[in-house]
This record gives C-alpha cells, sequence and structure tokens, in this order.
C-alpha cells in the first residue's frame, strides 16, 4: 500500500537556473545534492527542510539520452498557501510571470511560470 508521495521528478533544460528559480523566487530550499560523475546530477528541493514531499530536479537532456522512453513533460503541480495574496504579491516583486488570483470552489488560486515557462498553481488552504 502507499502511504504517501515522497518526490516528485521535475526534468529540466537548465537545472543550475531551476535552483535559483525555486530557491531565490519561490523561497524552498536545497534539501541535497548528487552527482554520480558521469553526468547525472540530481538536486532535491522542498518548500522545508522536513517536508513530507520534495522535488528532485534532474537535467531533461541527459534523462532523454539515457531513458528515451520516458515521458520528460512537465507535471501539472498544485502547491497550497496560508497567505495567497502575499505569495502572489512577494512573486510578482520578483518578477515572476503571476497570474491573476481567481476565485474557485475550492479556495482563491493563481498560477506562475518558472524560467522555462512551466505553470505551476497555487491555492490557498489552512493547516
Amino acid at each position: 500500500m502507499i502511504s504517501k508521495v515522497g518526490q516528485i521528478m521535475l526534468y529540466v533544460n537548465n537545472q543550475d537556473e531551476a535552483v535559483r528559480f525555486w530557491t531565490e523566487k519561490v523561497g524552498f530550499t536545497v534539501v541535497s545534492e548528487e552527482d554520480n560523475g558521469q553526468g547525472m546530477r540530481w538536486i532535491e528541493i522542498a518548500p522545508a527542510k522536513d517536508s513530507e514531499t520534495s522535488i528532485i530536479l534532474h537535467n531533461k537532456e541527459f534523462v532523454a539520452k539515457m531513458s528515451p522512453e520516458l515521458n520528460l513533460g512537465t507535471p501539472s503541480l498544485l502547491f497550497f498557501s496560508e497567505n495567497l495574496e502575499q505569495l502572489h504579491g512577494d512573486l510578482s516583486r520578483k518578477n515572476v510571470k503571476a497570474g491573476e488570483i481567481v476565485n474557485m470552489p475550492s479556495g482563491k488560486v493563481f498560477n506562475f511560470a518558472d524560467t522555462e515557462e512551466n505553470y505551476f498553481a497555487v491555492l490557498e488552504k489552512s493547516k
């Protein structure tokens, strides 16, 4: 039986740029970084060091060569925030492309794009 989602694989064109985006703009932290010395490098990021779920940034080109059968498309991710307006304003001030806040049946939500034009959504949700 599966008990939780542990890691989400995110395949990116530029790992260093992706790390800067997620840490400097979104506020995530680097949990770990591994490099096997043969071109396989991955960086684990998360909203906090003790988060149950983390994102692993993989080099899209390297993974495509190693496993051409994999779907390397960006997953549709929905993040939660306790203060959506504050996060939206913070991302906008940091020149992150952020959509308008919209009221949905599930609550207030907006989307934002990373530097590779991958879009993610944020929903306001209390703990």
